[in-house]
């Protein structure tokens, strides 16, 4: 009669370790490294100058030289276009004038796409 009531301890016990192990084997597998993202097509073909369709240590660096100086050149724009008292930052309120203006340019792209559509 102990055998029995022991068995339905150990094997809920047993099964319930197990998933536990299994569940975290399964963690552990995802949180491995991601592989590197290829570049487009488009960025291949402006940044690939040696033409072995890869880029290269070198063409990468350039590639990324050329992103931040985008992404600063935007910045700059935002700033001057919407940064009211001249502190190099934007408000709460100078952000939300420019969150309403992207939202309003985005509602007009959208109502343009389905214009086009008809």
């Amino acid at each position: 009669m102990k055998l029995k009531s022991l068995r339905f301890l150990i094997v809920p016990g047993l099964l319930t370790l197990g998933l536990a192990f299994v569940t975290i084997t399964a963690f552990a597998q995802d949180s491995g490294p991601k592989p590197a993202k290829a570049p487009s097509k488009a960025n291949l073909i402006k940044y690939d100058a040696n033409g072995d369709h890869q880029l290269d240590e070198v063409e990468t660096a350039k590639m990324k030289a050329d992103a931040r100086e985008k992404r600063a050149a935007t910045q700059a724009e935002k700033l001057a276009k919407y940064d009211t008292d001249h502190d190099k930052k934007l408000s709460k309120d100078e952000a939300a004038v420019m969150k309403a203006d992207q939202e309003l340019a985005k509602q007009a792209k959208l109502a343009a796409k389905t214009t086009d559509r008809n």
